[in-house]
């Protein structure tokens, strides 16, 4: 249904998590190398559960080559807690990306400048940021409500 990015995720269990989050709705999870495990990590396999076989992951040696490979209408957000526009402001649909940095650093400025009008935040209070299974959770699953059929 959607697309879920994470460039150059460094925490298995984080990235499994997130896969079983893809295969619960039905989205493709992309992974932009370098990444900083293994695919095969026992922890990755470990927080996907019996699940990881049935995720539909793809590797990317970087963000413009997965870009390449996808129609130009493409629709790409980038979250990031360097914008003031929130998550909920956007009216996503099927088959959108949504990128998502790495747990320690988040995106690459210029890739935030080259982007500055597809940025999106989950506002939040009293930490500078989540747990990216748990941002990924909360943007996926808003994107998924707003496209549920009744």
């Amino acid at each position: 249904m959607f697309n879920v990015v994470l460039v150059e995720p460094e925490i298995p269990p984080n990235t499994g998590n997130i896969g079983r989050l893809c295969l619960a709705t039905r989205s493709t999870l992309h992974l932009v190398q370098p990444l900083g495990f293994d695919i095969d990590d026992r922890q990755l396999q470990r927080a996907g559960l019996d699940y990881w076989r049935e995720v539909d992951v793809r590797l990317w040696e970087s963000l413009a080559d997965l870009q390449a490979a996808q129609p130009l209408e493409a629709r790409y957000f980038f979250l990031t807690t360097k914008t003031t526009r929130a998550y909920y402001a956007e009216a996503f649909r099927p088959g959108d990306f949504l990128v998502f940095g790495r747990e320690t650093k988040g995106l690459p400025e210029p890739l935030l400048n080259a982007n500055a009008s597809r940025l999106l935040k989950i506002p939040m209070h009293g930490t500078r940021s989540l747990n990216l299974a748990t941002a990924v959770a909360i943007v996926l699953f808003e994107a998924v409500r707003q496209n549920a059929t009744a």
